[in-house]
């Protein structure tokens, strides 16, 4: 093994620590629901993690969510992070909580309130070919409530 592809495998190890995989592993929120007041297919032809994410909206709250990702582990538990603090929150607070994402793997900033599972992710910073495998879920997320929003 040549000393680049020692320390790409090493660094990759760092990002794949045991919590992502168990994350990843409960697929918390997998399925699919019956009557989806929204739905949105969004995937990454570079790498090819793809999520389908379903969406029920009451008032301006997530009643329930159901995804299917195909997709590397990162994707897998990103997604399973939504399955598991979603539900009951705000269209407002999803916006915001996704933008903490993206602050907690650009910049190292901590992860959202209440989110405290993100935190598996803080080894992805400096990563940045890795960076939306984390995102994709929470922009199919924010898909799906525009598509419910559009419903109603």
């Amino acid at each position: 093994m040549t000393e680049f592809a020692a320390d790409a495998a090493g660094s990759a190890g760092r990002i794949y620590q045991e919590a992502i995989k168990a994350l990843a592993n409960d697929a918390t929120g997998h399925g699919a629901l019956v009557a989806p007041d929204g739905r949105a297919f969004i995937d990454n032809p570079l790498c090819g993690d793809c999520v389908e994410m379903e969406v029920n909206v009451a008032g301006n709250r997530i009643a329930a969510l159901a995804h299917h990702v195909k997709g590397c582990l990162l994707c897998r538990a990103a997604a399973s992070v939504i399955g598991k603090r979603a539900v009951g929150a705000r269209v407002e607070e999803v916006e915001k909580i996704s933008t903490g994402v993206s602050a907690m793997l650009e910049r190292e900033a901590p992860p959202p309130a209440g989110w405290h599972e993100l935190s598996a992710f803080a080894p992805v910073h400096g990563h940045r070919s890795r960076y939306d495998c984390v995102r994709l879920p929470f922009q199919a997320l924010l898909a799906a409530l525009r598509a419910a929003g559009e419903q109603r």
